[in-house]
């Protein structure tokens, strides 16, 4: 399905940052047959991700001051106005880590840190929405904040983002409570908190891409240097997911919905 806006709290954007561009565009390619658009940068590369001519994401090569940084996807959300949500951020206890600054006419951004020190950017659009395509296979089609705190974490989200919520009893899986993000009645995401056995693992959002057959994606990326940190696992009623590292780290999960909806 095309898109062609985005509201306000809705996922909007993806960017894989790398250590290892040129092999991290490799892998992508023949794990979700995206075409790479390469453009020029002074400082490195930038390609643009797509199916069929349209953006469905981003990857670049870390420059040298990012040389700390595992790497990692970014994602960013979709806000009216950069600067007025950089002051609710700030205000409900998050920390701006670059910005806000206008990317050419794209848009206007900036990096973040929620209060866990969970990273996420925003994105208010001038002439570049963001995703151009979702509901369909190799696309984002959910996105889920693992925390440590979720009572605070919520009351972050809520405020700075407009996120509404629900609540959905998943005890059987071992989980409990999970709360679902909801922007104009629709979930566009989840938040877990985090028990013992994420050991010290800080709290995170993890992208969710769709795929037609999760084992063979699964299978495919372990071909292609990937590791699979969490094995081909059904979720009763939403569909069958894995977690996979990239050769160079960059953790994602892939899922097979059980229904056509994310």
């Amino acid at each position: 399905m095309n898109v062609t806006q985005y509201l306000q709290g809705q996922p909007c954007w993806v960017e894989l940052a790398s250590h290892d561009w040129f092999s991290a565009k490799g892998f992508y390619q023949n794990l979700f047959q995206w075409h790479a658009d390469d453009m020029p940068m002074p400082e490195g590369h930038y390609t643009m991700l797509q199916i069929d001519g349209d953006d469905i994401g981003a990857m670049y090569q870390m420059p040298k001051e990012m040389a700390s940084q595992p790497t990692h996807w970014e994602l960013y959300f979709a806000v009216d106005n950069v600067d007025e949500t950089v002051k609710a951020i700030k205000h409900a206890g998050g920390e701006i880590i670059a910005g806000p600054h206008e990317v050419g006419d794209s848009g206007r951004m900036a990096v973040c840190h929620d209060p866990e020190g969970a990273r996420f950017s925003i994105w208010q659009a001038i002439e570049h929405i963001g995703i151009k395509r979702t509901f369909e296979p190799n696309t984002l089609c959910w996105v889920e904040y693992m925390c440590r705190n979720a009572a605070v974490s919520k009351s972050f989200y809520c405020q700075v983002l407009g996120f509404d919520t629900e609540t959905v009893d998943m005890s059987e899986m071992g989980i409990g409570d999970y709360v679902q993000w909801m922007v104009a009645k629709q979930a566009v995401g989840g938040m877990m908190e985090m028990t013992e056995e994420f050991g010290d693992m800080p709290s995170h959002w993890m992208l969710y891409f769709s795929v037609d057959d999760c084992d063979a994606i699964a299978a495919k990326a372990d071909e292609l240097g990937g590791k699979i940190c969490v094995p081909p696992t059904d979720i009763p009623d939403v569909g069958r997911f894995a977690v996979i590292d990239d050769p160079q780290g960059g953790t994602f999960s892939i899922i097979k919905l059980a229904a056509t909806d994310c």
